[in-house]
């Protein structure tokens, strides 16, 4: 699965979870805390990914996401290994 296909499905997943969440005014370079986010939500939103993604991302790695675009940095890099250039 590429970058732009993961992030696709965390948008995805972000609407199904957040409620009211305006997925056409998202902001991945934003927290999703700024939308309303709760803690538990962004939980749900990891989830889900790695299930789908199939793949498990150490707690301490999580840790360091604040966005969006972080998290799907993070499982981009774990579900596809490192880009070399």
């Amino acid at each position: 699965m590429t970058r732009d296909q993961i992030l696709a499905l965390a948008r995805q997943k972000a609407g199904e979870i957040v409620p009211d969440l305006d997925l056409s005014h998202l902001d991945t370079s934003k927290s999703l805390k700024d939308y309303g986010a709760s803690s538990l939500d962004l939980v749900e939103i990891t989830s889900a990914l790695m299930r789908e993604l199939r793949v498990k991302v150490p707690r301490a790695e999580l840790n360091t996401v604040s966005n969006i675009d972080g998290l799907v940095d993070l499982l981009d890099r774990i579900a596809n290994g490192p880009r070399t250039t």
